[in-house]
């Protein structure tokens, strides 16, 4: 790689496009040329995003456990009848919102399970005895209910989504998330079991929401049985469907983690080199885009991710798990603070809405237009930025 680190690469952080074959090359590249490609991913870094790493306080809302998909890394998903088997409340969704306001929050995330609905008449019942046609219903009515009762802004992860319901979320969910995963429709992670992780229906959502202008968060997880090319070529599926709308407001990068109940649980986790070979890849693949991986899933290790071109660290709670992984506790926002600014950068709080697109935000979501004025400050960040964190987190 050091004979052409200070051409090809060069020119790629002056601005020159990345071609898919450079790309894998640069992924491929060897441990002594690692160093090269981080360096090229730190200065585009510089030069597009300057010296600010983002994050968004929130509290995390599991609002439904129950999936009608069955992926072989999921600890989350629950059958009606398994122990931890849950469907929150109102007043269980208040109340943890309620308690993430005085801690400084300012995103309210709902993860939730795929249509339950379809394949467990239980999770029918328990919808109807709340008052709901489907959980996508009682979704739409929670996130009103938290814009209503508080200041928090939703974001909303509730997977494959029509136009329509699209159209729907956008007014009380600002921002919404769905993560593609990989284009690779055959990975041995969830092959046939998991109907709503098909990449071309994930790709169909993404560039929906485009149509809608809705600002999106997506990502690829890696170490789930794709290739290398895999990775390039879903990085490359992303950046194409920002080009053609401009509204991916973040990208994740975000790692397999194995856990002992789940049948991938011998499954190999990907190393922090690996880590850092795919962020950077992710960089110079999309250049000003925000790329963000997440803190918790890389342990003490993860103020080495900032080596790998990333400009945010997603949301952190100061309140409630990452429900997803929960055996991987987020970084205390003290310690965080400490660990950005020893890498020689400013921890900025953000809104679950990226400064850049909270205009399209505000046109979109009336009912969320009046919270994202008054938590934002004059620049797009969080008005109640990092405060008193070592009494908060």
């Amino acid at each position: 790689m050091a004979a052409f680190a200070n051409t090809e690469l060069s020119g790629i952080v002056a601005g020159q496009s990345i071609s898919r074959e450079f790309a894998l090359r640069l992924l491929k590249c060897s441990t002594s040329e690692l160093p090269h490609l981080l360096a090229a991913a730190q200065q585009l870094r510089e030069r597009r995003k300057g010296h600010i790493i983002s994050y968004s306080r929130k509290v995390f809302l599991p609002l439904t456990n129950h999936c009608r998909d069955y992926c072989g890394y999921c600890t989350f998903r629950r059958d009606p009848g398994q122990p931890g088997a849950h469907t929150m409340t109102p007043d269980e969704v208040l109340d943890v919102v309620n308690r993430g306001e005085t801690l400084g929050c300012t995103e309210a995330l709902f993860s939730l399970g795929d249509k339950p609905e379809a394949i467990f008449p239980e999770m029918q019942d328990g919808l109807r005895h709340l008052g709901y046609r489907s959980t996508l219903h009682y979704l739409e009515a929670m996130c009103e209910l938290v814009l209503r009762e508080t200041n928090l802004i939703p974001h909303a992860n509730p997977g494959l989504l029509s136009f329509e319901w699209l159209r729907r979320l956008r007014e009380v969910s600002p921002s919404i998330g769905l993560m593609l995963e990989s284009t690779n429709p055959s990975l041995a992670a969830h092959a046939d079991r998991a109907p709503d992780k098909d990449p071309a229906k994930r790709l169909t959502v993404i560039d929906e929401a485009g149509k809608l202008g809705i600002p999106f968060t997506t990502g690829i997880l890696i170490g789930i049985g794709e290739s290398l090319e895999d990775r390039v070529d879903s990085l490359f599926a992303i950046a194409a469907l920002h080009r053609k709308y401009g509204h991916v407001q973040e990208v994740i990068i975000q790692n397999f983690r194995a856990k002992s109940t789940i049948p991938m649980a011998k499954w190999p986790e990907p190393t922090m080199d690996d880590m850092l070979r795919t962020t950077a890849i992710a960089r110079l693949i999309l250049g000003d885009m925000n790329v963000q991986a997440p803190p918790n899933l890389s342990s003490c290790d993860y103020p080495r991710l900032l080596e790998g071109g990333i400009n945010d660290w997603g949301g952190i709670s100061p309140l409630t798990p990452d429900f997803i992984n929960p055996e991987a506790p987020w970084p205390h926002l003290a310690a965080l603070q400490e660990n950005t600014e020893a890498a020689g950068f400013t921890l900025k709080q953000r809104l679950p809405v990226y400064p850049d697109f909270l205009d399209k935000a505000r046109a979109n979501s009336p009912k969320a237009a009046k919270h994202l004025r008054n938590l934002a400050d004059q620049n797009g960040f969080a008005a109640t930025a990092f405060q008193n964190a070592s009494s908060t987190a």
